[in-house]
């Protein structure tokens, strides 16, 4: 598949999804992880401390870890990996979209680390794609923003960020912070989700 443009959509630059997640279910899942299953953020220059992934869909045929964690912008065909079969509740999650997914990942930022201030291209409808973060753990000392205004995510909340405009986020707290990141092609039904959240 490729993207196809949504031009005008006039959406707010982040938006709650109406969906119900629980996130314990989630939190589950990722107890079924080991510390080696976890690749480090190839894009050293975006961040300090330990900014890591586990891809759950990615590119097909690719089995290169960084090339799972960041494909080809250019690539069309993605599929669900080995890691997503640990993950029932996060596959229930994927579920309730009823849009083709991309790219999916596990994301963590360890205590003390930071994510600087960056953008990334054709994240938007626009441009055909949006990304939708799902935090499973995280905690007061934690903060994201986006265009220099905090989001405030909770876990199990679900989230449209346009983050082809410049984002940054910090880990203060005493744990890791992980969300659920998906990267999905915009159709119908993903642009009546994000108008009804507006």
């Amino acid at each position: 598949m490729t993207a196809v443009a949504f031009p005008g959509t006039e959406l707010p630059d982040r938006l709650r999804l109406k969906l119900r997640i629980d996130p314990a279910p989630l939190a589950a899942d990722l107890a079924r992880f080991e510390e080696g299953d976890w690749t480090r953020h190839y894009v050293r220059q975006n961040y300090e401390g330990e900014w890591s992934v586990i891809p759950l869909r990615a590119p097909a045929g690719e089995t290169h870890p960084l090339r799972q964690i960041y494909p080809d912008p250019a690539a069309t065909s993605f599929v669900d990996t080995m890691m997503l079969d640990r993950a029932p509740a996060t596959r229930e999650v994927l579920g309730l979209f009823h849009c083709p997914l991309r790219a999916v990942r596990l994301m963590r930022l360890t205590p003390g680390s930071v994510i600087r201030r960056h953008q990334d291209s054709g994240l938007d409808p626009e441009s055909g794609m949006a990304r939708i973060h799902i935090p499973i753990v995280t905690g007061p000392g934690v903060e994201f923003l986006l265009n220099g205004v905090p989001v405030e995510m909770m876990p199990g909340s679900a989230w449209y960020l346009r983050l082809s405009d410049p984002h940054e986020a910090v880990n203060r707290g005493g744990g890791d912070r992980v969300h659920l990141v998906i990267d999905a092609w915009m159709n119908d039904w993903l642009l009546e989700a994000l108008r009804a959240a507006a």
